[in-house]
Parts: structure tokens; C-alpha cells; sequence
């Protein structure tokens, strides 16, 4: 589709593979090209795997955007808070698959997936947040809380603790971990399993699992934008 992602389907499954550089960087244009695939593959009807590069699912948002202009900061993170909404709610399952490190909001992105399928290996999973002197965002927060197991939600959200993907699973970032020669293979295979379900079930299930999921979080999205715009009008 463009050169952040591209976009192959097979049958009923669609494969979204990011590729933004070295550390697959979640900037405005890599969260618009993501977009602009699950628009097709909503179109479609398909399954979705979300693929990252070998090595990195992602390193999170674009930083260098921060350092350019504080308010395309702001707007960057709130569609990428947009971008895993859109995600739990998408009306056909959607799989992560993680090829390596995933931090922050590489994590966030994981957690708005389906069933996470992730590479064993030397790979950190984490929220850095705090270690890099941020303030954790509403959003990130509650996706977090609803993801992670209560234990796991305070040493990821406020200390920052990375994990190796074995440790990720029992916090919640992933549900399984297979070996890198078997990765593609496994997630395919729970795509098409997925590919057999009922898919208006399917949809209807997971809108009424999650409405209270969704409420919050699209109260965290508004409350993200105007306080971040507010801090900027106060400059």
C-alpha cells in the first residue's frame, strides 16, 4: 500500500506488515498507512494478522515528532489512542504477531489485538514510559489495566519494568510464544481457525465484552487531547 505497511490478502486472512525504519516507529504517517489497511481489510471481510519487521514489532511513537512540534506530538498520540480503539472494536478478529521487541506504544498496539502471538527470543516487551521521563497517558493506562494482570499493571505503568516475551505472557502483553521458525506459521494457522467463526457473532460478543472497555477509553482519548492542548496554551 505504501512504503510504512504493506498489505497482502490470502483468501479470508489479511496481512498488514509495518515497516518504518529500524524500530518500526508508530509516527502520524505509519499510524494513517495502518489505517488506510484495515480499511481494507475491513472491506474485505478478513481476518488480520498485524505483522512487525524481524527483531521489532515496535519501538513505540516517533519521538523525533515530539522534538519537531509539540502539538503534531499531541495529535500523533491521540491517533494512535484512536488507532487501538478502532482495533477493539474492529468487526473481524485481529492477531498480533510479534516479531521482537515491542515497547510502549508498540505494547499499547499488541493489547488492542485479538490474541498476541509473539517470538521467543532476546526480546524486551514494556512500557518505558516513566523511564524515559514521561507521564503515562490516560489511555495507556486503562488499556494496561484491562490487558495486564493487576500484579503486572503496577511494575509495567509505574516502574517501567521490561520482561522477556516467556514473562510477557504471564503479565498479559502476549498469549503464546513459539519459536522464530514457527511464528508466521502459528499465527497463520489461528487466523484461519478465526476465519471459521461466525463473524456477526463474533463482532456482536466482542462489542458487548468490551463496551465498558470502549466507554472508558474513549473518555481517556478526550481527556488525553484537551489536556495535553491545555498544557501547550499554557507555553
Amino acid at each position: 500500500m505504501t512504503d510504512l505497511v504493506t498489505y497482502e490478502i490470502d483468501g479470508s486472512i489479511a496481512t498488514i506488515t509495518m515497516q518504518n525504519g529500524k524500530v518500526n516507529a508508530m509516527s502520524p504517517e505509519h499510524i494513517a498507512a495502518i489505517n488506510g489497511a484495515l480499511d481494507k481489510a475491513e472491506e474485505a471481510g478478513a481476518v488480520v494478522m498485524l505483522v512487525g519487521q524481524p527483531g521489532i514489532f515496535s519501538g513505540g511513537f516517533d519521538l523525533k515528532v515530539f522534538q519537531r512540534d509539540l502539538k503534531e506530538g499531541v495529535e500523533m498520540v491521540t491517533a494512535g489512542s484512536k488507532l487501538c480503539r478502532r482495533m477493539l472494536a474492529f468487526p473481524t478478529p485481529i492477531i498480533g504477531v510479534c516479531t521482537g521487541h515491542a515497547i510502549a506504544q508498540g505494547c499499547f498496539t499488541l493489547m488492542a489485538c485479538d490474541y498476541r502471538i509473539g517470538v521467543d527470543g532476546p526480546f524486551n516487551l514494556g512500557l518505558n514510559e516513566v523511564q524515559i521521563g514521561m507521564t503515562m497517558h490516560h489511555v495507556g493506562i486503562e488499556l494496561a489495566r484491562y490487558s495486564l494482570t493487576p500484579a503486572f499493571f503496577q511494575r509495567s505503568v509505574i516502574n517501567a519494568e521490561m520482561y522477556d516475551p516467556a514473562t510477557a505472557v504471564t503479565a498479559g502483553y502476549l498469549d503464546k510464544i513459539v519459536p522464530a521458525d514457527e511464528l508466521m506459521a502459528t499465527a497463520k494457522a489461528e487466523a484461519t481457525r478465526m476465519a471459521g467463526l461466525v463473524m456477526p457473532a463474533h463482532t456482536a460478543t466482542k462489542l458487548k465484552a468490551r463496551a465498558q472497555w470502549l466507554e472508558v477509553l474513549d473518555n481517556a482519548i478526550e481527556v488525553d487531547h484537551n489536556e495535553k492542548m491545555a498544557e501547550l496554551a499554557a507555553l
